[in-house]
Formats: structure tokens, sequence, C-alpha cells
């Protein structure tokens, strides 16, 4: 059977086989769409998606402050807030590495499309996209392994 990569948003995901999934900075992506899955599956706990949620949010409302005070130095905020809690949730939920290191402007763009993903309460499709792309990963996609 043939996968067939599709486009973030239309509900179906290419797998990606063969990797554990600590493997993250040498793992190569043809495409944003076969990158897609594997950096949900990176985010595996809803704990995890809810901070990188939180810290966008208030990085950016930081941001935002900071200009309209018209502190510009103060829009360091928003990448200093939202990888902090970005990457203290990979440390103490998912206990991994974050995409980022290996695939860093395909990480920002799956960071947006998984937090679009969220606002529109797509969260329990996120959960199903990390637990299939976990499988896969994890015993070569043999559905019936223990």
């Amino acid at each position: 059977m043939e996968a067939h990569a599709h486009h973030a948003d239309s509900g179906a995901y290419a797998p990606t086989v063969g990797l554990r999934s600590g493997d993250t900075a040498r793992r190569s992506f043809d495409s944003y769409q076969d990158f897609f899955p594997f950096y949900v599956s990176q985010h595996s706990q809803p704990a995890t998606r809810w901070l990188h949620f939180a810290g966008l949010h208030l990085g950016g409302l930081a941001a935002s402050a900071a200009l309209l005070s018209r502190r510009p130095a103060g829009i360091l905020a928003l990448p200093a807030l939202g990888y902090g809690l970005a990457w203290c949730s990979h440390l103490a939920i998912e206990k991994n590495r974050p995409a980022t290191f290996g695939h860093p402007l395909w990480s920002l763009r799956g960071d947006l499309t998984m937090v679009a993903m969220m606002w529109q309460g797509r969260d329990d499709e996120l959960t199903r996209i990390a637990r299939d792309q976990r499988t896969i990963v994890l015993d070569g996609g043999d559905r019936t392994a223990a």
C-alpha cells in the first residue's frame, strides 16, 4: 500500500517509518507535509501542546505591549516566552529534544499549524495524529505489535 502526503489541514497524513522518536536532528523529510505528522508526534501530550499555545500567545502579548509602549527591545519577549515554555515542556513532559534543533523553519510552521488547529477545536485530531505516528515510528507500522 502506498502512502500519499497530504496538506497538513486535509485530515490525512502520510506516515513516516523506521526512526526512533529521539532521532529528531538526523531525520530528513522531503516536504513539510511529510514533516508535520512527525512534528505532532513530538507533541504527543496535550499539556505539551497547551504550553506551546500559551507561550506563543504570552510572547505575542508581551511583544505587542513592548511595541505599544515604544520599547522595541521588549519584542524579544516573543521568542523568549514562546520557545522557553515550549522547550521546558519537551524536557519535563515529552522527555524529547525539540524538533526546532533539527528543522527550525518547519518547526516554526508546525507550531503555527498546531496552534491554529487548537484554535479550531482540533486538539483531539492532534492527539490521534501523534498516536498514529508514534505507533508507526516505534513498531514499524505493525498495529498488532504489543
